[in-house]
């Protein structure tokens, strides 16, 4: 067909719209030849606005060859892209249609306990005394009533499934452990297995058996189960646990469904090993002969400084959350001799640093009748001793080594560094201070510093004899250096500071200078100050923070890892 008898369509670069809007007429024409082509193809003549006419051009002219062989290939290829697109979709369709006949089938099969087996023994899935049996490669096809090994019935949730034709494995957790299960003929091909999505709970009845040669399972065994009920069905599609939580996933969105992270295996091992180190300081501190005792949360002293306190209304009186429960600690010194507790601790410090928190776990002792260098003894083997009665257990030694593959139980003594050497060394290594100055004496050494130091030195360190203006009013002076306090911190690479801890002054008059240089009013301190006049004696004490401890044993980044449900500023949800 010739130009002049095609049908002229309009293309205005300047005013037409490629949309429905226009038809390529001169009223409503077309932005761009491309599209203006896929609509009409080449029986049309594509006439393009001149944008430079001169007074002897006319106003429309022919579209440019190489624009409308463009164009054609652009048609092209959005044709044969609709043509894989209408396939793909008369696939999916045909592919849904197959899926939804195979779902209506799965439904019509029934499964039904088989009476005549074994009655099945209720186990948990971290049971290893159930009797297996050994299997050769291609038994499981030949294996007859001869060959059954226990016959178990277990409970738990779908940590993973892995659907193949005609089988379905599934690896089930309960808290005590892991077990893989293998679903095969009917029970593999009923709806609830077909459609069966992670953190679904249920009840299996089977046999355990061996795994074959060269493959791998919990325990080394695994169940092929003979029935089995669904108890309570987790989501899929946009609800299922793999959309809520991703790996790598934005911080804050993971900490609000910290619920369903908990689930995973990174956070549920840590929480085991907190479990874990947690009963181990019970057990040390029971063999040393320690009394557990609690005190109270709600006070009307402070410990650590009033700009960290958690203020609250009690009764129409001012009372305050603990920062630390340290004094009531010395008070039970007299009746109870070393005593400990392990409580919570509240700090209101407006600090988004990954090692604090508002609210934290603190392992705290008092030692009565000592000096600093037992207290310094003590701290360390209370230390050590907790890891190895920790990593004395299997299951827990196993979960720290996944968490923390370089860990080492650290070697004893550890390093002792005085304030002043750690000055000196940090002007060595021109680590500067926060106002980025060769540090001096009576710098507080910040938080950064301090770490990297740490983890320059690579091993835990005893920092010791801090100047007394930057410590509490209860530490006493050391009678070598009176400008320094017989004070300790515990630093460990990797996380810093993990434990806190002193001397306490037992002389009456030395006391009230404390509260004097800190401004304290000592009157609602009385029943603190009378440790001293009834029987004052040289003890001290420590605090160990719980998260930071397990931030170091676990390797984690950050203490809010290390707790169920981590409380900083901003946070206190869910």
């Amino acid at each position: 067909m010739a130009d002049a008898e095609k049908k002229a369509i309009y293309i205005d670069e300047e005013v037409g719209l490629d949309a429905a809007d226009a038809n390529g007429s001169l009223t409503a024409p077309y932005k761009s030849v491309q599209f203006a082509y896929l609509q009409h193809g080449a029986d049309a003549g594509y006439q393009v606005k001149n944008k430079e006419k001169g007074e002897a051009e006319p106003e429309w002219k022919p579209a440019a060859k190489a624009a409308l062989k463009k164009a054609a290939n652009y048609a092209d290829a959005q044709k044969k892209k609709a043509s894989k697109e209408k396939e793909l979709a008369i696939r999916q369709q045909k592919e849904q249609e197959e899926r939804d006949k195979a779902l209506e089938e799965a439904k019509k099969i029934v499964i039904t306990e088989d009476t005549s087996l074994p009655a099945a023994k209720k186990i948990t899935l971290g049971e290893t005394r159930p009797e297996i049996v050994t299997l050769g490669k291609g038994d499981r096809a030949t294996a007859g009533p001869d060959a059954r090994g226990t016959r178990v019935m277990v409970f738990g949730r779908v940590h993973r499934e892995r659907k193949q034709k005609g089988v379905a494995f599934i690896t089930l957790r309960d808290g005590f452990g892991f077990m893989q299960v293998v679903l095969s003929g009917p029970l593999a091909q009923t709806y609830d297995a077909v459609t069966l999505t992670r953190e679904t709970s249920m009840m299996i009845k089977g046999e355990l058996w061996e795994v074959p040669t060269g493959a791998h399972a919990p325990n080394n065994r695994e169940m092929h189960a003979d029935y089995f009920e669904i108890l309570g069905k987790a989501p899929g599609g946009d609800d299922a646990i793999t959309n809520k939580v991703q790996a790598k996933g934005d911080a804050q969105t993971l900490l609000d469904q910290r619920h369903l992270v908990l689930r995973g295996e990174t956070a549920s091992s840590v929480m085991f090993v907190r479990d874990a180190v947690e009963h181990a300081f019970n057990c040390k501190y029971h063999e040393l002969g320690y009394v557990k005792v609690s005190p109270p949360a709600l006070v009307q002293t402070q410990v650590e400084g009033g700009s960290t306190l958690f203020g609250l209304d009690y009764y129409g009186e001012k009372a305050y959350l603990t920062q630390s429960s340290q004094l009531y600690l010395e008070t039970a010194i007299p009746f109870a001799g070393n005593v400990y507790c392990i409580e919570k601790s509240f700090r209101a410090e407006k600090s988004l640093t990954r090692r604090h928190l508002s609210e934290y776990t603190h392992v705290e002792g008092e030692l009565d009748f000592i000096t600093f260098d037992d207290l310094l003894e003590h701290i360390e083997d209370m230390m050590c001793s907790v890891i190895e009665k920790v990593m004395a257990q299997p299951r827990i030694a196993a979960m720290i080594k996944e968490l923390n593959p370089e860990f080492t139980v650290p070697e004893r003594p550890f390093m002792r560094m005085r304030y002043t050497d750690a000055i000196d060394w940090l002007r060595e290594h021109n680590i500067p201070n926060e106002n980025d100055q060769p540090h001096e004496f009576g710098d507080d050494i910040a938080e950064a510093a301090e770490r990297r130091m740490t983890d320059m030195i690579n091993r835990p360190i005893f920092l010791t004899h801090f100047p007394a203006e930057i410590k509490s009013f209860y530490m006493p002076r050391d009678v070598d250096d009176p400008r320094v306090t017989e004070s300790v911190d515990c630093l460990m690479p990797g996380v810093g500071e993990i434990v806190g801890g002193s001397m306490r002054i037992w002389k009456n008059d030395e006391l009230m200078k404390g509260y004097a240089r800190e401004g304290i009013d000592p009157a609602p301190y009385y029943w603190y100050t009378d440790q001293r006049k009834y029987g004052g004696s040289p003890h001290g004490g420590y605090g160990l923070g719980l998260e930071r401890f397990l931030a170091w044993l676990c390797k984690q980044h950050t203490v809010r890892d290390t707790c169920l449900y981590p409380r900083y500023m901003g946070r206190c949800r869910p």
